[in-house]
């Protein structure tokens, strides 16, 4: 389903090399750009805040040498990531655990 040229793209325009021709693509199309300021990430936090953590818990940890294992330990972390690493904004819990708890204990006894 086409649903036509979007009013605006919002990007961080970190690709130096491609952002006149993006700008000029978006431009062609009929669609206008937001831009996030560089070093500002409370414009874009969700992003910011992941790829922190990604950068600290996995790519600063140590070199890999094939696509493989790359594959493997970004797999590796990003399970750990969803299903047992606690996060703060959802009550120092994983977004997707392994096992279900019941937001509401006493409805589980119920059923």
């Amino acid at each position: 389903m086409f649903r036509g040229v979007p009013g605006h793209v919002w990007s961080n325009n970190r690709l130096e090399f491609t952002a006149v021709a993006r700008r000029e693509w978006l431009k062609n199309v009929g669609a206008g750009t937001l831009y996030i300021e560089p070093g500002s990430p409370w414009e874009n936090g969700y992003a910011e805040s992941f790829n922190g953590k990604f950068r600290d818990e996995f790519l600063n940890r140590g070199i890999v040498y094939t696509l493989k294992e790359v594959q493997i330990l970004i797999e590796m972390w990003r399970r750990e990531y969803n299903t047992i690493r606690s996060h703060s904004s959802l009550g120092y819990r994983p977004p997707a655990p392994e096992t279900f708890i019941p937001a509401f204990p006493q409805a589980a006894e119920l059923t």
